[in-house]
């Protein structure tokens, strides 16, 4: 998945869309055989 972009400026919470990004991965996940990461500590497990 590409990086989710910020809306023009910095430094303002709520303009970056990871939250959205990781809240859509969470609904795939329960459903879908296929599962993605949605956290630092999933990824290491994918990884090894």
């Amino acid at each position: 998945m590409g990086q989710p972009k910020k809306r023009t400026t910095p430094r303002r919470t709520g303009m970056r869309r990871s939250h959205e990004v990781l809240k859509l991965a969470r609904r795939v996940n329960a459903t879908s055989p296929v599962k993605v990461a949605t956290s630092a500590r999933q990824l290491k497990k994918f990884r090894a």
